[in-house]
């Protein structure tokens, strides 16, 4: 699947696309460079899904936990619980079970993570690849494999 994402002003547009492509998967690794938009497009997913805290990088924390209202935003069948993981601080992955990865990603839960490299050898054998790709004219490509 590829999302074309035009600016800013696309990405609500562009994250319920990607949501209704989501169907019972539930890990998710996204792979981009430093600035190209990881962060803010799961933003856009988190506010599609009905979250109204404040969506950031957890970048110190590694792992962030918001809830969804999925049923109210057109998603029923997706989890209420959504964990964004930021993994780029991680320099051993021996490191990422001291906050119980394994347990998050075999959840059920919503799992969105970037820097996925990072902790590639516990990652579930469906975990979907997403690539944001940056466009000479300043727009993303997004392709779920």
């Amino acid at each position: 699947m590829e999302i074309h994402i035009k600016d800013l002003e696309a990405l609500p547009a562009a994250a319920r696309e990607f949501m209704k492509a989501v169907g019972s998967r539930r890990v998710f690794a996204f792979d981009a460079g430093m600035g190209a938009g990881k962060t803010t497009f799961i933003s856009a997913l988190c506010r599609a899904l009905g979250v109204t805290d404040d969506v950031s990088s957890p970048t110190f924390a590694i792992v962030n936990e918001y809830r969804a209202t999925p049923t109210e935003t057109g998603f029923p069948d997706l989890p209420r619980r959504i964990n964004h993981f930021d993994c780029y601080r991680i320099d051993d992955p021996a490191e990422a079970l001291d906050f119980g990865i394994e347990d998050y990603l075999y959840s059920g839960d919503l799992c969105l993570i970037e820097w996925p490299d990072r902790i590639e050898s516990f990652l579930p054998d469906d975990t979907v690849r997403v690539v944001i790709r940056v466009n000479p004219d300043g727009s993303r490509t997004l392709l779920m494999e």
